[in-house]
């Protein structure tokens, strides 16, 4: 087992032992802010869930329903995706290492993982994996790549039409004509194969938590009505 601590940028969470041969969360110790605990996972008596705090975790990995993981498990030389989390993070115990020196928001970051997920030649020898990629979520291919400075998010489509692309351009089309607030999408072509990018919407300073989080963890550990006013209350945070 390794010891690790849950970071919230800077800010210590919680102590951690993580299992070395599945990833999974062994060992929940010290909560030191609660306040700061991902939202909709439980903490009664300064005591986190851990199965819940173990789905949590599970989430923030490629799924296994991503097109093409199989091939990029093999190329990576990985049984299973390796975590890297956005606001959150895993800090080795004593390390010393601080959000800083990490965070893909402004250190840059490398194109291997989102390569091989592309099916694609990863340029590092050996490959690196301090990707974002590792953490996106979906099963449609995508790709987190650095533009003119910016962080953006390429995405695939399926089947035989590749459609996906082409909505979230047109949608993205309908929302300007409209005059309504979105997010802006444009349309790559790359070896004949259509991608949407759109340009990352969260910074250092902002946070994305889905409407689902109060609830989405019910079937593990009942909440009650009050305790998700509580939690949407912690939606904004710094």
């Amino acid at each position: 087992m390794k010891k690790y601590t849950l970071m919230h940028k800077n800010f210590p969470v919680a102590d951690l032992e993580l299992d070395e041969a599945s990833g999974a969360i062994s060992t929940v110790g010290i909560v030191y802010e609660k306040e700061r605990v991902p939202v909709g996972i439980p903490v009664k008596k300064n005591i986190i869930n851990r199965a819940a705090l173990n789905a949590w975790w599970k989430g923030r990995a490629i799924p296994a329903s991503r097109m093409g993981i199989e091939n990029a498990l093999t190329k990576l030389h990985m049984s299973s995706t390796q975590m890297l989390l956005e606001k959150y993070w895993v800090c080795p115990k004593n390390s010393g290492i601080t959000w800083e020196q990490v965070n893909f928001f402004e250190n840059t970051f490398s194109d291997d993982v989102g390569n091989i997920l592309f099916d694609q030649t990863a340029s590092g020898n050996p490959v690196s994996l301090m990707s974002p990629d590792n953490t996106s979520d979906g099963w449609l291919k995508k790709k987190w790549k650095i533009i003119d400075d910016k962080r953006c998010l390429i995405k695939g489509g399926s089947g035989a039409t590749q459609q996906e692309p082409y909505n979230e351009v047109l949608a993205s089309r309908i929302m300007d004509r409209l005059d309504i607030p979105h997010v802006k999408y444009s349309l790559l072509v790359e070896d004949d194969y259509p991608y949407s990018v759109c340009e990352d919407f969260i910074t250092p300073e902002t946070e994305l938590i889905s409407a689902e989080s109060p609830i989405i963890f019910q079937s593990i550990s009942i909440i009650s009505i009050a305790a998700r006013k509580t939690e949407c209350r912690r939606f904004v945070r710094h």
